[in-house]
């Protein structure tokens, strides 16, 4: 079994900068030491994507700083806030495919990790903040498929590729929707995906196949299922997402660090007595 820590929409701001309120410094780092405590046997972290709220250098820098923290590797991709240049200038180990774009695969025995470059940076003709995977990142990915035909392939993005139920959100979700599930249909072997761009924890499956979304440790979208209004925040606690990869499937958990007890009951003395389901 492999364990996959996500964390997605960072939202990072230079020193000082607040969201409602909230420092996307300090709820960043407080989820960093929370699985560096908690799940030390991570594989990887993996950040889905708005790793900044402006695109800005000095944000990039200071996420770098954060997750220097980490005691197991990371792997980064780009949202909708984020800025390719000035991202592959603060992180230029993080890799590339051939056209630049930030997209990437890690095989590991469960199956492969397919890592997607979801941004659109203007000018473009898109509703502001959806997504987009050009020909070049889809041929990347159709390739990718290719190679591991027979295995489990398991997709991560910023965008989802689908309606969630906030009409808002769905008015800017992945663009090419269309063209994204024709190819991983032609395939078969695409057996979950994981995105943000929502900031709330949302699953199911869509055309086929199952999805994880998971929140941020930063602000969240209010459940409020009839508003039009994309922009709207809620200070709910931080989260981040648990994927427990196996050779036969995937388990996926949320974890709202800043409430939760994980140190409770396991002390056998003082613990409850377990429950029969």
């Amino acid at each position: 079994m492999t364990k996959l820590i996500v964390f997605t929409d960072l939202h990072m701001l230079p020193e000082g900068g607040r969201i409602i309120g909230l420092d996307p410094y300090e709820r960043l780092q407080n989820g960093v030491r929370h699985v560096n405590r908690h799940h030390p046997d991570a594989a990887r972290v993996i950040c889905t994507g708005d790793l900044t709220h402006k695109g800005d250098a000095v944000s990039y820098a200071r996420l770098r700083e954060v997750l220097s923290e980490l005691k197991m590797p990371y792997s980064l991709l780009l949202g909708n806030h984020d800025a390719r240049d000035t991202f592959r200038t603060g992180f230029a180990d993080i890799p590339v495919d051939e056209a630049g774009y930030v997209q990437s695969m890690i095989d590991l025995p469960e199956g492969r990790l397919l890592l997607l470059d979801t941004l659109i940076e203007p000018p473009h003709d898109f509703p502001y903040a959806s997504g987009y995977l050009c020909v070049d990142r889809l041929n990347w990915l159709d390739r990718q498929l290719t190679e591991a035909a027979g295995r489990p392939c398991y997709l991560f993005m910023h965008h989802p590729p689908h309606d969630v139920g906030f009409p808002g959100m769905d008015e800017i979700k992945l663009v090419n929707d269309t063209a994204f599930y024709e190819l991983l249909h032609r395939h078969g072997n695409v057996r979950h995906i994981f995105a943000g761009h929502i900031h709330r924890t949302i699953g199911g499956s869509w055309r086929g196949i199952p999805f994880s979304i998971f929140k941020s440790p930063v602000h969240q979208q209010p459940m409020i299922l009839n508003i039009a209004d994309s922009s709207l925040s809620v200070a709910e606690p931080a989260a981040y997402g648990i994927i427990l990869l196996r050779a036969d499937g995937a388990l996926v958990h949320t974890e709202d660090y800043e409430i939760s007890d994980v140190e409770a009951g396991t002390d056998e003395a003082t613990a409850p007595a377990a429950m029969a389901g």
